[in-house]
């Protein structure tokens, strides 16, 4: 199956709004100024990530853009702009989430995020104070990562298509890469362990389905909550995504780079 690459995105900061872009570098870390930020708990030295969404939802109110960790903006949900960095930004954003944070781009090694239990977030609401574990971060990534686990995701608009999503949906699940194609399917699924060529020089692994959390749910800025943005993988496409989890509703896919290079809307997708 061959696509084309629609959109491109990258998200400055971790869980916060992010920016399109027409062209980005990509190398072993991601797409260039991807997830370089995190905003850092003081009382408990977890990173912030709407992952919990009772405690950090209020991070996809904020838009980050620019090439970051270096001039890197940031619009707070009343309009105000902070540069970063800015003295006064940490101040800012513990008056926005309630509790005393650190805007940052150099976490604790054995540093770990909250991830808040989709099934019990489907079954209790977005607002319950339900179970949550503990994950690390990037654990198919360089040292030093802010993503979840590997320096690339990538969403097809199959994978919409077969959620019966609309395609304004696609910012709910955070890619960097949308692939557009003609089928209606998961077909991310069938990419795990093989190889795509995107443009004449990158080329990608996949590594597994992504399995989904409660932020697909959760307001994105100007998108309201939809609640069928989990439960619908959940009904449709739950599977395993990596040996020793269990089944999870999961939307896309986590890929590391094998060949960086320069990706743009308009190049040519394939499975090589």
């Amino acid at each position: 199956m061959c696509g084309r690459l629609t959109q491109v995105w990258r998200y400055p900061v971790k869980s916060m709004l992010g920016e399109q872009l027409r062209s980005a570098t990509v190398d072993s870390r991601g797409v260039a100024g991807d997830r370089r930020l995190a905003v850092l708990d003081h009382d408990t030295g977890r990173v912030g990530s709407a992952k919990r969404p009772r405690r950090w939802s209020a991070l996809l109110g904020v838009r980050a853009t620019g090439d970051a960790p270096d001039r890197v903006r940031l619009t707070l949900p009343d309009g105000t702009v902070h540069a970063h960095p800015d003295a006064g930004l940490d101040a800012a954003l513990s008056r926005l989430l309630g509790r005393p944070v650190t805007l940052t781009g150099t976490v604790p090694a054995d540093a770990l995020l909250d991830r808040a239990d989709p099934d019990a977030v489907l079954a209790e609401g977005l607002d319950a104070d339900v179970p949550v574990t503990g994950n690390p971060l990037g654990g198919a990534a360089p040292a030093g990562s802010l993503v979840d686990f590997a320096p690339l995701h990538l969403v097809t608009t199959a994978s919409l298509d077969a959620l019966d999503l609309p395609r304004e949906a696609l910012p709910r699940y955070r890619p960097n890469l949308v692939v557009e194609t003609d089928v209606r399917s998961f077909v991310e699924n069938d990419w795990v362990g093989r190889e795509l060529l995107i443009g004449p020089e990158v080329v990608l692994r996949v590594l597994a389905p992504t399995p989904r959390c409660a932020v697909p749910t959760l307001a994105h800025g100007a998108l309201p909550r939809e609640p069928q943005a989990l439960r619908r993988p959940a009904r449709r496409n739950r599977v395993v995504p990596l040996p020793g989890l269990a089944a999870q509703p999961c939307v896309g896919a986590y890929a590391v780079v094998v060949q960086g290079g320069r990706v743009s809307v308009g190049d040519r997708v394939e499975p090589i």
